[in-house]
This record gives C-alpha cells, sequence and structure tokens, in this order.
C-alpha cells in the first residue's frame, strides 16, 4: 500500500530540504514531486488557479499511488489553488501525512538566506508570496516549527510514518 507525505509551507521554510531527505532515508521505491521542478523547471508555467502545472502534479500523483511504495508532495501549494489535487489525494490515498511549516515572514526570509539560490529572489518577491497559516482544511495537517533543525524535522516524519504502517 502506497503511502502520501506532504510537505508545505511559504517560500523558504525548507521543505525541500526535508523531501529530499526524506526521499533519501526511504529509499528506494520513494517518489518525489516538486511543485517548483513541475512548474518553473518541467513546464515553464507562472503558478495560479489555473496553472498548467496542476494537471500534471494530479497524473505524477496517480502514477506515485499506483507504482511507489511512498510518494513525497512537496511545495507552497496554496490550499485554494491546489485544492483538486488534495481531493485526488484523498481520494486517492489511505495514508496521508500532511505537515505544513508555520513559520514567521521573517524566520522564512533568514532560511532563504542560507540557501545557494538566494540570489534569485529577495525579501520583496517572498513577501508577495506569503500566505500567514495557508492550511489545507481536507487534509489535516501537522505543524512544523522554527525549533525543530532539518534532520530532526525527517527523522520526525520518517518515524511518523514508519509507526502508522508498522
Amino acid at each position: 500500500m502506497s503511502s502520501l507525505i506532504i510537505i508545505r509551507g511559504n517560500s523558504g521554510s525548507g521543505k525541500t530540504t526535508i523531501a529530499k531527505g526524506l526521499q533519501q532515508k526511504f529509499g528506494h521505491n520513494t517518489m518525489l514531486i516538486s511543485q517548483d521542478v513541475v512548474r518553473r523547471d518541467i513546464l515553464k508555467v507562472k503558478d495560479g488557479f489555473d496553472t498548467k502545472a496542476l494537471p500534471l502534479m494530479m497524473e505524477l500523483l496517480i502514477y506515485g499511488k499506483s507504482n511507489c511504495d511512498i510518494v513525497i508532495l512537496e511545495g507552497i501549494m496554496y490550499a485554494d489553488w491546489y485544492k483538486p489535487l488534495f481531493e485526488l489525494a484523498t481520494a486517492q490515498f489511505d495514508n496521508i501525512f500532511a505537515y505544513y511549516y508555520d513559520l514567521s515572514f521573517e524566520e522564512t526570509l533568514k532560511r532563504h538566506q542560507t540557501k545557494s539560490s538566494s540570489n534569485e529572489f529577495g525579501a520583496d518577491a517572498m513577501r508577495q508570496w506569503w500566505r500567514d497559516k495557508d492550511f489545507i482544511g481536507i487534509i489535516p495537517e501537522a505543524i512544523l516549527t522554527r525549533e525543530l533543525e532539518a534532520e530532526d524535522t525527517i527523522d520526525f516524519v520518517y518515524k511518523d510514518v514508519i509507526k502508522e504502517e508498522g
């Protein structure tokens, strides 16, 4: 049976770091669907209510359900814009583990400045994208806080999934 892990939060939270760490920790047959990779790298499309990334992410989610033990879905994925994806997830997966980085704007900005890609955009862009407590609603999300370091977060999520699957 396939399990889905969702990692969400504002830009600069640490979602990609955690998702990649989880993929490494779970190992073989773990699929990572990154909103930024699909939207910016594969399709080169803008985000929004009718983003062309949404249908591809939905197809990838279905593929992952049928072919992988673990599927990790990560990105900002605003709750209202990506609602069809979350509805599909609830229809496809019995085991969903969802996590939301609930960090202050200042904390995400601080984290962003430590990334090698920090010069691609700055505080003004991040402020435009900012949404406070943008919870999915239809899927309960555990809250990730700034007190957890990356490795601790990876271990926390990993143990959470293993405990439920075990």
